[in-house]
Parts: C-alpha cells; sequence; structure tokens
C-alpha cells in the first residue's frame, strides 16, 4: 500500500479521538451516503418508469407502423405486402385502417377511435394481458363481426356483454355529402357490431374501439385504401434496424418509424427529467460533501507538527498532498459504499416486495416500477470520485503549504 494511504488511514482512525473533528467527518460520511443513496434510488425510478412505458406501448402500438407521407391514405397491393413480408426479421404485417368515428349505444353516444384491423391481428397476442372482460376475437364461428371495446368507451356508453340484443352503432360521415347534415341519417354510414371484449392499457388509449378490417373499410369507404401498415418483428431483430430496411424498400412516399419513434416524445420527457434529477442531487451530494472540506482543513491544522515532521524526514509537497486526498478519499468512499449498497437494497426491496404503492386504482402495476442499471451506478461512482477532488484538493493544498512553511 502507497505510504501516503498508509498515513490517511491512520489519520482516519486516530482523529476519532477528537470529538469535534470526528463529528465533522461522520456528518460528510452521511451526507454523501444519503446522497448517494438517493440518486441511485431515483435514476433507477425513472428506469423503472421507461421501462414500464416501452411495456404500455408494446401492449398496443407496433414494432414498426408505416404511414403516407402525405395524406391520410393510400392504396395497398398484394406485391407491396410481398416486398414487406420479404424483409428479414419481419414475421406479420397487419393493414389497419384508423380514424376517428362516431360510436352509439342504447341512448348514449360518443366520438372514438376506430381501429380497423385484418385477420393477422389474430396472431398479434398483443391484448392478451389487457382483456379485462371477453374474448379478443373479432369474428365468431358463425361470421359474427365483433369490436374490442377500451375501458373508457365501456363506460361512457355503460356497454354490458351480457346484453346481446343490443349492438354497438358506429357511424362515419359518407365522404360523398358535400355537407354534413347531423339530423340526417342519409350523412351517415354505418355499421352495427356486437361488443366482444373489454380492455384496459392506459388512459391514452381509453377512446379506442377495434373492428374487423372489412366493416370498417365499408363503413369509411377506402376501397382498397389503407391508412397505415403495422409491422411486427421476430425475436431477436431490432425493430429500428427493421424500419431503416422498410423505408430503403418503401422510398420518400412513406414514413417509417419504429415503436421508440413513435413515442418520442414522452421517452425524450423521461430522459430529460432523468437528466435534470441526476444534475441535481449531485449538487445535493457536492453540498454534503463540503463538511469533508471542513473536516480537512481542521486535520490540517491540527496536523501541522505532524506535517512539518514529514518535511524533515523527506517528505515532499507532493507526498503531503496525497496524504490529505487520501484522508477525503477514505471519508467520501465510505459514504459512498454504503449510499450505494442501501440504493441498491431498497431498489432491490422494491422489485422483490413492492413495498411503495402507486396508490391508483387504475394503475397497470400495484407498486413504483424499479429498474437498476450498471451504468447509472457507476455514473453515481463517478460523480463522486469528482467531487471528492475538488473538495480535497484546496485543504491538501494548504496543508503542503504550512508545513513548507513551518519547515524554513
Amino acid at each position: 500500500m502507497d505510504i501516503s494511504y498508509r498515513i490517511a488511514i491512520r489519520y482516519f482512525f486516530s482523529r476519532n479521538k477528537r470529538s469535534f473533528i470526528s463529528l465533522i467527518a461522520r456528518i460528510a460520511m452521511a451526507g454523501v451516503a444519503v446522497g448517494t443513496m438517493a440518486m441511485v434510488v431515483v435514476l433507477s425510478v425513472f428506469n423503472g418508469m421507461e421501462d414500464l412505458n416501452r411495456k404500455i406501448f408494446k401492449t398496443f402500438d407496433s414494432d414498426v407502423r408505416i404511414v403516407p407521407a402525405e395524406g391520410k391514405r393510400f392504396k395497398i397491393t398484394p406485391s407491396m405486402l410481398n416486398e414487406l413480408k420479404s424483409v428479414q426479421g419481419v414475421q406479420l404485417v397487419t393493414q389497419v385502417i384508423e380514424d376517428n368515428a362516431l360510436a352509439r349505444y342504447g341512448n348514449q353516444q360518443t366520438i372514438i377511435r376506430l381501429k380497423g384491423v385484418d385477420s393477422t391481428f389474430a396472431q398479434q397476442k398483443q391484448l392478451d394481458t389487457a382483456m379485462v372482460e371477453g374474448s379478443r376475437r373479432l369474428t365468431g364461428d358463425n361470421g359474427t363481426s365483433y369490436a374490442l371495446i377500451a375501458e373508457g368507451i365501456r363506460n361512457a356508453l355503460s356497454i354490458t356483454l351480457e346484453d346481446i340484443f343490443t349492438p354497438i352503432e358506429l357511424l362515419y360521415p359518407r365522404t360523398s355529402s358535400k355537407t354534413l347534415n347531423l339530423t340526417s341519417p342519409e350523412a351517415f354510414n354505418q355499421v352495427n357490431l356486437r361488443p366482444g371484449g373489454i380492455f384496459f392499457i392506459e388512459n391514452r388509449y381509453d377512446d379506442y374501439i377495434i373492428a374487423p378490417l372489412k366493416q370498417v373499410e365499408g363503413l369509411m369507404g377506402y376501397n382498397g385504401e389503407r391508412s397505415a401498415l403495422e409491422v411486427y418483428t421476430k425475436p431477436g431483430y431490432a425493430e429500428k434496424d427493421i424500419a431503416e430496411a422498410l423505408s430503403a424498400k418503401l422510398g420518400k412516399g412513406f414514413v417509417v418509424k419504429d415503436r421508440d419513434s413513435l413515442n418520442a416524445d414522452l421517452l425524450r420527457a423521461i430522459k430529460m427529467e432523468k437528466l435534470f434529477v441526476a444534475v441535481t442531487l449531485s449538487l445535493i451530494i457536492l453540498v454534503a460533501a463540503i463538511n469533508i472540506f471542513f473536516s480537512l482543513s481542521m486535520l490540517a491544522i491540527e496536523k501541522k507538527n505532524d506535517v512539518s515532521m514529514l518535511y524533515a524526514m523527506g517528505a515532499t509537497e507532493s507526498l503531503i498532498r496525497k496524504i490529505f486526498m487520501a484522508e477525503g478519499a477514505i471519508v467520501a468512499l465510505s459514504g459512498a459504499v454504503v449510499g450505494l449498497l442501501g440504493g441498491i437494497g431498497i431498489c432491490w426491496l422494491q422489485m422483490r416486495y413492492g413495498l411503495v404503492s402507486m396508490g391508483m386504482a387504475t394503475s397497470l402495476v400495484d407498486a413504483y416500477p424499479v429498474k437498476l442499471i450498471w451504468e447509472d451506478i457507476l455514473y453515481t461512482g463517478v460523480v463522486v470520485v469528482m467531487i471528492t477532488m475538488v473538495v480535497s484538493y484546496i485543504p491538501a493544498r494548504r496543508a503542503a503549504e504550512s508545513g513548507m512553511l513551518l519547515r524554513v
């Protein structure tokens, strides 16, 4: 072990006899430990929230979505579908028609987001974990067409799956009508579907109704046109890479985005909040580490004679600085280790037992999501080391200079 660390360790343990200096050192250690622990826990919560949002998106959104660069619809051809399916990593391509419509059930009505999907929807199994009532099928054995209804629409229209006689009526303005007369039944196309299942994901999806593509196409008069194509990838393939390959095949007439790009604003907001919180907690650790500065300053005053003796024995100014910087490092490292272990322990307990609840009845998870990422732990350790070097340098330099003056 380097002699500077030997002397620093000796000072660290021997100074416990000096109550005031020892108290400041303990306060510094506790401050660094609490700040480090808070940083690990808070950054892990942000990681958990980001991971939870990605799971929510995956429950409803496709891996890759293709929409026209201009307009709301585009013509689909078998050759185009085959070309997309030929891209390596593509598992399914679902044809989608999506637009706002009017839903009516009994005496109640509301505006909904209607999404028509083709037969490949049955192979996706996305909504399996989100179903709260009924089944996920869109077509029955006898040819009956069903609709999957979001929990928010079910509550707005008071839909009951047990009532097999009342259909849900979907209305969409006729494109041939030059003026829209809301009182005229001739102004709307209409299709009746039987409610088949209720799903709940998150509030942003609470206005959706999913229906068979054929019925939605006739309702909205798309005539072979589609508003989007949803692509699902095979396991082991990166969504971003497949999105780039599909974009290269389709050209500039289409916009191709992977799931993260579709929800880029929310994910970016979470990352920015995480960054600001990390900076804020780093400043809090810096404030806590100021106690290291005072502790080393007082220790330097106390050890003036020892420093002079070391100079007389041949010590250099660099060695004296290293001794006091090592002393600060020991104090900070002790607090950092306790803080890191405490933060990791709290996160593990939360992941294992869910100690802190979300407190919301409509939440998909009961407890706050937490995810430990080792890069965050490394970042926290680096922050503590840098702060320790900053607050320890001035007392260490002063100790070296004062010892040199006493020697002279």
